[in-house]
């Protein structure tokens, strides 16, 4: 059981660390985000599409959990921003999809690697031992979310054996 309680406490230290640095990174107002005048909503549709690629309206209405209407008016405002642009769909033509401006990826572009600058200030000042050791950690805490997320219900698997 020792096992089990020091596990939770290492987690929740490392928790609360990340929670630490998001908050330090946070103060710098530099960030994409933090100049950024989209809505909420309208961010994570530039987020969406970004993942995405193109998506029709009935597609980011799902992927945002509101109304065909609601996506329609943060759609018309993007494209005011310039951030999205409609086209008709190849292989639908009653279908329009949304898709990117370059406007748009550079903005997706710039809000994905803004903290890589600031995180990039904070490694320059660990040394070589500590750099080695953090890049081995990183590399496995990304192998465990890559299964974790390309794995959508690990909870239904059963266990075997």
């Amino acid at each position: 059981m020792k096992v089990a309680n020091e596990r939770e406490e290492l987690i929740e230290a490392i928790s609360q660390m990340q929670r630490d640095l998001s908050r330090a990174f946070a103060r710098d107002r530099s960030l994409p985000l933090l100049a950024s005048n989209l809505t909420m909503q309208q961010l994570k549709t530039v987020l969406l599409l970004s993942s995405l690629g193109s998506a029709s309206g009935q597609d980011l209405a799902h992927e945002l959990g509101v109304g065909l209407g609601t996506v329609t008016g943060i759609v018309d405002r993007l494209i005011g921003h310039g951030l999205v642009t409609r086209r008709e769909d190849p292989a639908d033509r009653r279908v329009r999809r949304v898709e990117l401006t370059e406007a748009g990826a550079r903005l997706t572009d710039e809000l994905a690697t803004a903290g890589l600058d600031n995180l990039r200030r904070v490694l320059e000042q660990l040394d070589l031992d500590t750099l080695r050791a953090l890049a081995q950690a990183t590399g496995k805490i990304r192998e465990a979310a890559i299964r974790l997320h390309h794995d959508p219900a690990p909870h239904l698997r059963r266990k075997v054996g």
